[in-house]
This record gives structure tokens, C-alpha cells and sequence, in this order.
């Protein structure tokens, strides 16, 4: 079958011909039809009528009686004419609308929730996402009474807004449209660790003021690194009551517990016709297509999978390699690699017994919002083992709305009691569900063998339950060096939650099993991610390098270029790497290649190993002692300077280090140290690629 697209092409095509040839044919071309010619137009006419029928019938199952059509449908693409979200409201009788940015899918659930509750306060809701929509039409919106906009909108990187919403916040930053009339309301996702803490909503929330639009309830933020879900539930349980009085309406007093999506299963397995674990195109991992994308990944074989850390460790360190030739993948120094990673098999087996299903069984979620552009929560049709395997986290502490649904399924009153306590609001609650969700760690898979009255249908399980997430690794490689591979370094995640259970890491767990094997080949869903953490354009411009443990990767990418400009018989400027780890003989990743590009010329190392003496010696505790070196690089010598590793404790005491120096070396306040390093990210002197 052709694409729409071509389909809509060849058609049009079709009609403009047949307009061409219409006008050549002269008005006494009736003559030239004979009864012979009507005759055979007849028969083809009923011949191509009894093909079609035929393959329709083809495509139906037939069961028990009765009739089932399975239908692929996944992201599919919306035409021009279905963006209009204004159309959609006043077609629907809505005047919710909430648009999300969303990287890895909390600010679209959010922005369900939302939506969803907007019921019981005579608010029909629509969750939007502002990549789809003509998001010029909100200049409109005040033409739908009591109409509201509500922006869940997450920062993502160096205060960069996400994929989906970046067109939008253009459009905002450089536009000058007259926002009078529009209500709105921004509740923001970020994470206090990073600098750039909610930039896209503090900007977002301000800047729809100053075109014109009425700001409903103030602005709301979410810290990802401490807990964004009560966060988020604290800001919107004072949202709806300014809402109520802000348009003069009163609650139901209903909770809200209608499902988003209807079950359809189908009794018999169409191999060709059902999603095995593809992002959105069926068949895509089995008939590659360039180009690759996150929708589309390239299944790579693993090449290569060697253990890092030295025998003594009681820790694991992963170096990968991706074999991507023939792929017409190309990726840059400093850029990602997107996994798709797949559930453990155990829990899966456990999710499918506690919830007593046969998890063989190919069902399909269906929007029952028909105005939604998003059909499905994720491809359908598909099996209950598909769907856990490759679509739904199930690894993740549920949030509060889930165990708001999950304890409709308790016949034990106590175990419903404690479900509802943690889904609600009061100091009590928001402890227990810290305390027994959080700090004890406990997924779905864990609530229900500790909750055995709880018995949740499992296709709402797959409704609640958010998408498993691309896992987005360093790459720690050039492709000056290695064009054909693409090569990370990762730590294996294993630990003991105080249940005494094991978590293991979903990507990690998977990726150490991914052994090369001469009998079968061990493949990856992948894609590249851009990133700006770059080499300076000039290399003879000197550079620092803050790397401990696997915050290495990446610079190990630089490394490579630079040795290759150097054999190549180029000028490199002056290249030093700050490496921390915990013992010398246990985790010091790639010492062979290191004292190699030392002892060749191509780096200066500083090494920090925290625990090879009494008291622990740090990465920043090296630059401190190094403080004549470091202000001459990135004051004296105009140098780029580069951290890469974790954001919580090491990023910030690297960057209270420069400051440091910089006021004593620099003669500097402690403002002109923090505006100094300012002007470095504006010049893209200063580059970070941190995670917490």
C-alpha cells in the first residue's frame, strides 16, 4: 500500500491529467464511444469492485461469529486541515486546551491530568501538542466563552525548550501577536541541579503577559530532582479554586474516573497486521528505511562489549560499540545516542500473573476522544507482552493518579484506604506516599505482590502506566576515528531498594546482555541526538576537560580528534582532562588509552582517586591546586572549559571552583566571577553536559 501522501500525490496528478485530456477532446467526442466500449467500461468497472471487495474481506477476522478488522495505527501524521485546535474545541464544545513540551513524557501526562479533571468543573478539556497545532490560532481562543489555555511546559538541556515546543517558543520570542482575551496558566518541569531551573516556563509564563494575554493563577514549577509529582498536585489543587473564581463557576464535587482509552481485543494473531515492538511504523525494525530517527530507529549490531573496570571492582563499567555502516547515520563529537531499551522479562511474567492475563493476547487501546490526534497511548494493535516489553515503564514509582485508580480495585478495605490516603492531597498522605513509594522504591510490579487484594485489569495498567523512554547516552567516540561505530561508556545499575528487593537499570540490565555472538547477531534499536557540546572551531584553542567516571565519555570523542589532527601533522592547543574515580586499580576507565595520549603529547591529565588515601581528594580539589593553569586558560588564553558528569554535587563544586579562582587570581567580586561565567556560555566558552 503507498503512503497517504503518495496516495493524495498520484490522485491529484490523476485529476490534472484528466483535466488536460477532457479539454483536448473535442465536443463531438460522444461519436467515439461505441456499445462495444461501454460494455468493456462496464466490466472492468465491476471487476475492479469485486478485487477491492475481495481484499477488504481479507483484511477482517472472522471469530465466534463475529467480525474483527485489525487497523495498524500509530503516528500518524496530521494533514493541514486537522491542526486547527480551535476547530476542534468549538466542533467538540470544549474550552480547555492544554499544551505540553514534553522530552520524556511527564508533561503530556500532566497535561492529561489536567484535562481530564477539568470535568468536574464544567470545563470539557483537550490535551494538545503545540508541534501539531497552528499555534498562531491562539489569538482566537477568546472567541470560545470561558475559554482557557494551560501550557505544561519542561526545560530541556541548557534551558532549551523541548523538541515539540521549540517551533512555539520561537514563534513567541519573535512574534508580536495580540494576546488580548487569551486566559492561560503555566505549570513548569525542570530540575534545580541544572542551572537553566525552568527557563522555557518562566519565560512562557512572562512573555504571554506581555502580548497582551490574562495570566488565570501564577505560575507553578516542578522539580524534578526532589518531587515533582507533589509539586505539581500542590499547584494544581490552588489552580482550580482560582479557576472557579476567576470564571464564576462552582465544582461538582465529582471525582473523575473515566477511562481515555476503550479495550478491543482480538481473539486470533495476524502476524503482519500487529505492532512487535516498532516506534511507529509496522515492519520498520524488520525493513529498514533511512532515514533513521527517534520514530524510526536503526537496528545496529553490537561489535563490541568489554567490561572496564578491573577484576578487583565489585562494580561494572560497560565500553559499547555500534556498528551503524550502511545506516547514512552521521553523528559529530559531543552528540547523543538514543537507546530503545525493553523491559526485564521476570517482571514482566510477574505483571502478567498478578494481574491473571494472558499476555499473548493482541489488543488495541482507542482514543475515546475522537478529536484527539493521538489514537493510541502507544502502536496498536500489539500483545500485553509486547506492550510491557517495548511501550510501558514499568519500572518507575507510579504516581499519585494511578493509585487514585488502583485502589478501585481492592476488595480488601484496608489496602483501598491506603491507596486513596497516598493519592490524596493531606500531609499524611503526601508522607506515606514519599515513604512507601519513593524512599522504599516500589514500582507496579512491587504494589501489587505487597497489595494482594489489588487486582487491576491490566489494558488500564498500559493506560496509566507512562511510555518507556529512550535511554540517551555520551557518545565516546569521533568519527574522524571511527566513522562506521559509535561507541559508549556505561555503568551497569544494580541495587538493593529497602525492601530488600533488587532494582536493576532497564537500558543497562539489557545492554551488558548484548555479548557480540559468531551464531547470532545482538542488535539495538538507535538513533542520533544532536547536541551543542562541541569543540572549539579552531583547534588550536586551548581547552579543560572536567570528567570523572563515565562523565569521561564524551571527551574521550574530543581526545580522539585532537590525536587525529595531531598524527595528521596538525597544531592542537593545549588539551587537559581533570578525571576522578575511586581507586586506581578498581574503576580508572581507559588507562591504557590515557597514559598513551599523555605520553604521545595530546593531553595533560590531572587524576583524582577519591578513596586511594585517608582523605577523599575530588576533581574540584585538583583545580584548586592547579588554580594558576586554570585562569590562564580560560581568562589569559580565551580557552573553552568543559563539565560533563553529575549535576547534583560535582557540576556545582566545579563551577564554585572557577569562581573561586577567578575572584582570586581575577581580583573579581563574587559577581563579576558569576557574570564572567556567563559571558562564557554566551560565548559558548563554557559547556555543560550534566545528568542527576
Amino acid at each position: 500500500m503507498l503512503p497517504v501522501f503518495w496516495n493524495h500525490f498520484l490522485y491529484s496528478t490523476m485529476e490534472v491529467e484528466a483535466d488536460v485530456i477532457t479539454e483536448q477532446i473535442p465536443e463531438t467526442s460522444e461519436s467515439l464511444f461505441s456499445t462495444l466500449d461501454i460494455v468493456l467500461l462496464l466490466v472492468l468497472v465491476a471487476g475492479g469492485a469485486w478485487y477491492l471487495l475481495k481484499n477488504r474481506k481479507k483484511n477482517e477476522i472472522t471469530s465466534n461469529g463475529k467480525s474483527y478488522s485489525i487497523q495498524p495505527s500509530a503516528m500518524t501524521l496530521q494533514s493541514s486541515t486537522e491542526d486547527s485546535f480551535i476547530k476542534k474545541l468549538q466542533t467538540s464544545g470544549r474550552s480547555l486546551v492544554v499544551f505540553y513540551g514534553s522530552q520524556t513524557g511527564t508533561g503530556e501526562e500532566f497535561a492529561g491530568r489536567l484535562a481530564k479533571e477539568g470535568m468536574r468543573y464544567n470545563l470539557k478539556g483537550m490535551v494538545a501538542d503545540p508541534e501539531e497545532c497552528d499555534m498562531e490560532e491562539l489569538v482566537n481562543l477568546k472567541n470560545i466563552p470561558n475559554s482557557l489555555a494551560v501550557f505544561c511546559m519542561a526545560t530541556y538541556g541548557e534551558g532549551d525548550p523541548t523538541d515539540n515546543a521549540m517551533e512555539f517558543y520561537e514563534w513567541l520570542q519573535n512574534g508580536d501577536a495580540d494576546l488580548s482575551g487569551l486566559n492561560y496558566a503555566v505549570f513548569g518541569l525542570g530540575n534545580k541541579t541544572y542551572e537553566h531551573y525552568n527557563a522555557v516556563a518562566i519565560y512562557m509564563d512572562k512573555r504571554l503577559e506581555e502580548l497582551g494575554a490574562t495570566r488565570v493563577f501564577e505560575l507553578g514549577l516542578g522539580d524534578d530532582d526532589a518531587n515533582i509529582e507533589d509539586d505539581f498536585i500542590t499547584w494544581k489543587d490552588r489552580f482550580w479554586p482560582a479557576v472557579c473564581e476567576f470564571f464564576g463557576i462552582e465544582s461538582t464535587g465529582e471525582d473523575v474516573n473515566v477511562r481515555q482509552y476503550r479495550l478491543q481485543e482480538f481473539p486470533v494473531n495476524i502476524p503482519d497486521r500487529v505492532f512487535t515492538g516498532e516506534m511507529a511504523r509496522i515492519h520498520s525494525l524488520k525493513n529498514q528505511r533511512s532515514p533513521f530517527d527517534a520514530k524510526n530507529p536503526y537496528l545496529a549490531e553490537v561489535v563490541v562489549n568489554r567490561e572496564l573496570h578491573k577484576n578487583t571492582s565489585d562494580r561494572s563499567c560497560m565500553h559499547i560499540e555500534f556498528d551503524i555502516e550502511g545506516s547514512k547515520m552521521r553523528y559529530d563529537t559531543g552528540d547523543h545516542i538514543g537507546v530503545y531499551p525493553v523491559n526485564n522479562e521476570e517482571l514482566i511474567n510477574k505483571l502478567g500473573k498478578l494481574t491473571d492475563k494472558d499476555l499473548d493476547t493482541i489488543f488495541s487501546l482507542i482514543n475515546t476522544d475522537e478529536e484527539s490526534s493521538k489514537k493510541h497511548p502507544f502502536p496498536c494493535p500489539c500483545s500485553y507482552r509486547t506492550a510491557l516489553t517495548h511501550y510501558v515503564d514499568i519500572t518507575m514509582n507510579p504516581r499519585t493518579h494511578v493509585l487514585k485508580e488502583l485502589s478501585e480495585y481492592c476488595s480488601d478495605p484496608a489496602e483501598k484506604e491506603k491507596l486513596k490516603l497516598m493519592a490524596s492531597t493531606t500531609p499524611e498522605g503526601k508522607a506515606l506516599y514519599h515513604q512507601w513509594i519513593i524512599d522504599d522504591n516500589r514500582n507496579i510490579v512491587h504494589i501489587l505482590e505487597d497489595l494482594p487484594s489489588c487486582k487491576p485489569a491490566l489494558d488500564h495498567l498500559c493506560e496509566l502506566l507512562p511510555r518507556l523512554q529512550p535511554r540517551y547516552y555520551s557518545i565516546s567516540s569521533s568519527p574522524k576515528l571511527h566513522p562506521n561505530t559509535v561507541h559508549i561508556t556505561a555503568v551497569l545499575v544494580e541495587y538493593e531498594t529497602p525492601t530488600k528487593r533488587i532494582n536493576k537499570g532497564v537500558a543497562t540490565t539489557w545492554l551488558a546482555k548484548k555479548k557480540p555472538n559468531m551464531d547470532v547477531n545482538m542488535t539495538v534499536p538507535v538513533f542520533i541526538r544532536k547536541s551543542q557540546f562541541r569543540l572549539p572551531p579552531k583547534q588550536q584553542m586551548p581547552i579543560i576537560m572536567v570528567g570523572p567516571g563515565t562523565g569521561f565519555a564524551p571527551f574521550r570523542g574530543f581526545i580522539q580528534e585532537r590525536s587525529f589532527m595531531k598524527n595528521f601533522g596538525n597544531t592542537i592547543g593545549e588539551t587537559i582532562l581533570y578525571f576522578g574515580c575511586r581507586k586506581r586499580e578498581e574503576d580508572f576507565i581507559y588507562e591504557e588509552e590515557l597514559m598513551e595520549y599523555e605520553r604521545d603529547g595530546v593531553i595533560k591529565l590531572h587524576c583524582a582517586f577519591s578513596r586511594d588515601q585517608p582523605k577523599k581528594v575530588y576533581v574540584h580539589h585538583l583545580m584548586e591546586q592547579n588554580a594558576d593553569e586554570l585562569y590562564r586558560i580560560i581568562v589569559e588564553e580565551n580557552g573553552h572549559f568543559y563539565i560533563c558528569g553529575d549535576a547534583r554535587h560535582m557540576a556545582n563544586d566545579v563551577r564554585n571552583v572557577v569562581i573561586k579562582v577567578l575572584m582570586q587570581k581575577g581580583n573579581m567580586s563574587e559577581q563579576e566571577a558569576a557574570a564572567y561565567l556567563k559571558k562564557m556560555e554566551t560565548q559558548k566558552r563554557l559547556s555543560a553536559d550534566v545528568w542527576s
